[in-house]
């Protein structure tokens, strides 16, 4: 279904019940109607624009001409239901009322759908241009932040590796291995005589 078809009859519709809404209070209170009025007013004006605004938003495809051609089709069609809605529930309205509706009330109902429509196609527009226009400047930054590596501590082959001192090794040696005893030379004592080297004579000469 075309989407002006959804749109000029969902408008129309409102239409028909608002305007049959307001002829039926107007029969209890003749001379207080101007609140009701202008909240039925601010209804249809508003369900138009939001309505429009959102198809812009969402980027709904030849929506201008959607909207143009539903708001010819509300003026119409809810000029129709009014009559119909006015007969059945109000004062039993005649097919008289019919050329009024089509002509005067039609083109105000459309003129009701056409101008909020324009103004929510352009605001819904400036909205869903900017929108991805700011996740385009997120995205751009999220590129350019350089995401943080921990650095590796790279070894060469070349490098030595640091000898580590053996200070406890070598004191655990040194404890094991038994030392000379070192014999005390008292004062008053005589120095032991060395034992003296004999002497080998030589081969060839005659010992004495």
């Amino acid at each position: 279904m075309s989407a002006w078809v959804i749109r000029g009859l969902g408008m129309a519709v409102l239409h028909g019940v608002a305007l049959t809404l307001l002829a039926k209070y107007a029969v209890y209170h003749p001379t207080d109607q101007t609140l009701m009025v202008s909240l039925a007013l601010a209804v249809l004006v508003g369900a138009a624009a939001l309505w429009s605004a959102l198809d812009a938003w969402r980027d709904v495809p030849d929506r201008g001409r959607a909207w143009f051609i539903a708001a010819l089709v509300t003026g119409v069609v809810s000029g129709i239901l009014y009559v119909i809605g006015r007969a059945v529930f109000v004062d039993q309205t005649g097919v008289s009322e019919l050329g009024g509706a089509l002509t005067g009330g039609a083109a105000f109902s459309a003129l009701l759908v056409l101008i909020p429509a324009g103004l929510g196609l352009f605001v819904g527009g400036r909205i869903g241009r900017s929108r991805p226009a700011d996740e385009d400047d997120t995205d751009e930054e999220a590129r350019e932040a350089p995401s943080p590596r921990p650095s590796r501590r790279v070894r060469s082959s070349e490098a030595e590796p640091t000898p580590r001192p053996r200070r406890r090794a070598q004191a655990a040696d040194e404890e094991l291995t038994p030392q000379p005893a070192r014999r005390v030379r008292l004062s008053g004592e005589a120095p032991s005589p060395r034992p003296s080297r004999r002497i080998q004579p030589r081969t060839g000469e005659p010992r004495a």
